[in-house]
Order: C-alpha cells, then sequence, then structure tokens
C-alpha cells in the first residue's frame, strides 16, 4: 500500500496539467497506431515458392497445385510439401529441424532456411511483408 500512496500526489501533480482532450489525442493515436500495425504488417498472398540449394536455385514452383519437392542437400534429402497458397519444409536430415519447426509458411516474403542441409525455401509474391533476410 506505501507505493500507491507514494504515486498519488505524483499522479494528482499530472493530473493538472491535463485536458479532457488530452485523453482525446491519446486514445486517437493508439487507435492509428494499432491500425498501422494491422494493416503494413500483412505480407502479400504468395504465388510461388523459390527452392535454393547450396545458395542457387533448385526448382520454381507455383503454389497452385499440391505437390512434394525432394531436394537434395550434402546431408541428404529435405522434403518441401506445397499446398495451394502455403508450403513447408515437412522433414530435414539436420539435428535441430528448425526449419521444419517454422510449419507452414504462408505470406510473401517467409523463408525457412535448413542451414545444416544448405536447403532454403522462400515464398514470394507481389506484395511482401518485408525482407525478411536483410531484416
Amino acid at each position: 500500500m506505501k507505493s500507491t500512496a507514494a504515486l498519488r500526489p505524483w499522479l494528482a501533480a499530472w493530473a493538472a496539467y491535463l485536458r479532457p482532450g488530452d485523453g482525446l489525442v491519446l486514445v486517437l493515436g493508439l487507435g492509428v497506431c494499432i491500425g498501422a500495425a494491422l494493416s503494413l504488417w500483412q505480407g502479400g498472398r504468395p504465388d510461388k515458392a523459390i527452392i535454393k540449394t547450396r545458395g542457387e536455385v533448385f526448382l520454381e514452383v507455383p503454389l497452385s497445385a499440391p505437390r512434394i519437392i525432394e531436394v537434395p542437400g550434402p546431408l541428404g534429402i529435405t522434403r518441401i510439401e506445397i499446398q495451394p497458397g502455403k508450403a513447408r519444409v515437412a522433414s530435414d536430415p539436420g539435428l535441430r529441424q528448425y526449419c521444419v519447426r517454422q510449419g507452414w509458411l504462408n505470406t510473401a516474403g517467409a523463408v525457412a532456411i535448413c542451414a545444416p542441409n544448405q536447403v532454403s525455401l522462400a515464398l514470394s509474391g507481389r506484395r511482401s511483408d518485408y525482407d525478411s533476410l536483410n531484416y
């Protein structure tokens, strides 16, 4: 209770400077920030998957039909599963399985990297959320 008692004089001092319009400005500013975050941080719809191995493009695949692609790497085969509008790394011979744990990628600009096996999966589209490798 001592901490709230110590805050009361401080709050009373600040309350003397606030006007009714100040609260409205704070609420509107918060609304603009939330609206901007929701609208600007949405990635576009992906239209193709770019699969790379050893730093070079292995295959570019449209995300229109389901398929499974096996990509050879230094440690073995990485399986990539494509479904309409999304893709994921289904299995990888790496120990930690970080790229498999990424799950389904469904926004343009999303990337899953299987570093030990030197395989990466990236989704591209007309509008991407951000460049995830340089962010």
